[in-house]
């Protein structure tokens, strides 16, 4: 690791925005309610979340926030977790984070958690939403809807849904319901309608690959940025499925149209990054990656997402979802890992100081600005003048 400069010091001072995460629990968490919140797979016997390498970077990197030694064991830290409380715990971890903006994915809610403007108050932060349109889709099946009145059903929910006050954007789960490796072309009335009608008498989720293609032009049709998971996840995900190089065929077809967000992306920085590099509309982050390695492994995913990106194409996220913990961890990793990629570089004299400090500007924050049409930070006050010496 390089010795901190200058590069790091200014990525410790920059405001984040954090273009994609979601709430954090409001209650208190028992053990069990914390460790099944600490990874992406379901509890196994005798193995514990903490014993993995996001366990051991909450123990070291989060223990001091909560006025524990470093490497706290697992059992004094939610004791003194517990001790403190959600609402206190919520506020340190936010407040460690040092982001101010917020676009907060409100359609994952398996547990009771923090709205967008709930998660502000409590960071002193703005937020944004993004509106997840699967969940609008599942509820227009739900209301109740003939097949061949399903397209325009959808499209209305999703056009009213977007024109809520804040929101700057949609996402699509596409990769947990069917994979990247869909035909491209954009779907026939005839295609939505049968797909829909199967649907529609058999229930569920939506799964359809038909109508998660017609969901994705959707999207292409709403005007917004459109934010895409892929890489790792859940055990739905079925990771060969995921490789966004899948998406080239609708890239190319969907070109002049609207910015394309590749969330998260491991292991497929390196193809990620190759989209952005070739399509004008494609972006990246490593969220939800940045804190699952650790702020020790960060700066060698950083370095892979950077080989080729085009430097106003990254972003930050944290993909927080439950534990606030993760957002502190995952700011973390990406000052520190960024910060160390860009100083080795600028001590090696690849790059100028002046190009690292643009670089670090625009990933924690510039870039997402630009993109969902954000409102610059408010600048930093003026330091007081020094007063001058009176003449006796």
């Amino acid at each position: 690791m390089s010795a901190p400069g200058p590069v790091h010091e200014t990525l410790a001072a920059l405001p984040l925005v954090d273009h994609h995460c979601h709430g954090v629990v409001t209650a208190d968490l028992d053990r069990d309610g914390f460790e099944s919140l600490l990874t992406e797979s379901e509890p196994w016997p005798g193995v514990s979340p903490f014993d993995t390498p996001v366990g051991v970077s909450v123990r070291r990197h989060c223990a001091p926030l909560l006025d524990l030694p470093r490497h706290a064991p697992a059992d004094a830290y939610l004791a003194r977790r517990a001790e403190l409380g959600g609402d206190e715990v919520n506020r340190r971890f936010l407040a460690a984070a040092g982001t101010r903006a917020f676009c907060v994915d409100t359609g994952y809610t398996p547990h009771p958690i923090t709205t967008p403007r709930e998660l502000a108050e409590t960071a002193d932060a703005t937020a944004y939403e993004v509106v997840r349109l699967e969940v609008i889709a599942e509820a227009v099946a739900a209301a109740g809807v003939e097949p061949d009145a399903y397209a325009t059903a959808f499209r209305t929910a999703a056009e009213e849904a977007v024109r809520r006050p804040g929101v700057v954007a949609v996402k699509s789960v596409a990769a947990y319901r069917t994979g990247f490796d869909l035909d491209p072309a954009r779907t026939s009335d005839a295609l939505v309608t049968a797909a829909a009608r199967q649907w529609l008498a058999d229930g569920g989720r939506l799964v359809d690959p038909v109508l998660v293609r017609h969901l994705l032009w959707t999207a292409v049709d709403l005007g917004l940025p459109l934010q895409l998971h892929t890489g790792f996840g859940d055990s739905d995900i079925r990771l060969h499925r995921v490789d966004p190089t899948h998406l080239t065929d609708w890239l190319h077809l969907t070109k002049g149209t609207i910015p394309v967000l590749l969330l998260h992306c491991w292991p497929y920085q390196r193809q990620a990054a190759f989209l952005a590099a070739v399509f004008e509309q494609v972006y990246l982050d490593v969220g939800l990656t940045l804190h699952h390695v650790g702020p020790a492994r960060s700066g060698a995913v950083l370095a892979e997402a950077l080989e080729i990106t085009p430097f106003r194409k990254l972003l930050y996220s944290s993909d927080a979802y439950g534990l606030a913990e993760f957002y502190a961890l995952g700011a973390l990793a990406f000052r520190r890992g960024l910060g160390e990629l860009l100083q080795d570089r600028v001590d090696a004299d690849d790059l100028s100081l002046p190009d690292a400090l643009r670089i670090a500007a625009w990933t924690a924050g510039d870039n997402a600005r630009r993109l969902y049409g954000l409102p610059l930070p408010d600048p930093a006050p003026a330091p007081a003048p020094e007063p001058r010496p009176h003449r006796d």
